[in-house]
């Protein structure tokens, strides 16, 4: 990471990360064209991205084109270590091998925290027996060695009905898939692969919402954006079943299961072009009003000192 601008979660003020991205970028601006942003990575921050670009936009009237896309946040990365891409949205951290990559195609970056997210456990609202699971229960059945093994809801908890479990879940470029394999399986990437993986979070809501016997998991707004459809089931962690909500995330009480998410920007990039650092600058100031309005939940005071 030695030749890297990161900024990490808990170090950065708003304030001054706005001024201080401002100066680095500034330095090396001048009269360079606008070009074109292209944006792509985790389905989960694309909410987030989409409503910031179109927000931008409709205050600049002479913006330049903003193509914002999603293939997972491993995916993501991949485009952006290449240089495919100027912002790379993901839902968990780069990590080393990714750094590594980076390195080698000479791609220097920022990292910016923009939102807490909470990974939501849904069913079919006919399923009225799992009213709450335990992250042991999680584990069971999503950990490699249930792969083929389990496959009914009563191995799941003896008083669950004999009734087949099908699982939906995020894909394996998926950042989701990471964080969620990691919280529950203790080891990111850990997981059985008999399941529908997707990287659209929207074949996950029309598989359990076409299935009483389905059950997945997404980010916290995909779920809101459905709640007539879906039932999110409370999660219990040890001290009890939580739902997960702004409150609850806020409080931390919701866990393992609450996640930061983030931006990673090209520094090149945005030193070479004046439109991708305006539309940075724009997205950090705006973030704290837009992020709940996609259901997702801002960062506190507190949370980026």
């Amino acid at each position: 990471m030695n030749n890297q601008k990161k900024i990490c979660f808990h170090q950065v003020k708003l304030l001054s990360l706005s001024i201080g991205l401002g100066t680095v970028l500034l330095a090396c601006a001048s009269a360079q064209d606008n070009k074109p942003i292209t944006i792509d990575g985790s389905s989960t921050v694309y909410p987030i991205t989409q409503a910031v670009a179109e927000a931008y936009k409709a205050q600049n009237k002479d913006a330049v084109e903003i193509t914002v896309e999603f293939s997972g946040t491993t995916g993501g990365f991949r485009k952006f270590c290449e240089g495919k891409t100027d912002i790379s949205n993901a839902s968990r951290p780069i990590d080393n091998q990714e750094i590594s990559m980076c390195n080698r195609y000479n791609i220097r970056f920022i990292e910016l925290p923009m939102a807490f997210d909470a990974l939501t456990v849904v069913v079919n609202p006919a399923n009225n027996w799992a009213q709450s699971l335990t992250t042991e229960e999680l584990r069971k059945m999503w950990e490699p060695a249930a792969e083929g093994k389990i496959t009914r809801w009563n191995q799941i908890r003896a008083d669950f009905p004999d009734r087949a479990l099908n699982l939906f879940g995020a894909g394996t470029d998926s950042g989701t898939f990471d964080y969620f394999t990691e919280a529950i399986n203790g080891q990111a990437r850990a997981s059985r692969l008999d399941y529908v993986k997707t990287e659209d979070d929207k074949i996950t809501v029309q598989g359990v919402e076409q299935d009483p016997n389905a059950l997945g998991y997404f980010g916290l707004a995909y779920y809101e954006a459905n709640a007539k459809q879906l039932k999110a089931v409370p999660i219990d962690a040890g001290s009890g079943a939580i739902l997960p909500s702004r409150e609850t995330v806020e409080r931390a009480e919701y866990q393992p299961l609450s996640r930061p998410l983030f931006i990673y920007v090209n520094l090149e990039a945005a030193q070479k072009n004046p439109a991708l650092r305006d539309f940075v600058e724009f997205y950090i100031a705006q973030a704290p009003e837009l992020v709940p309005t996609v259901g997702y939940i801002p960062l506190r005071r507190k949370d980026i000192i």
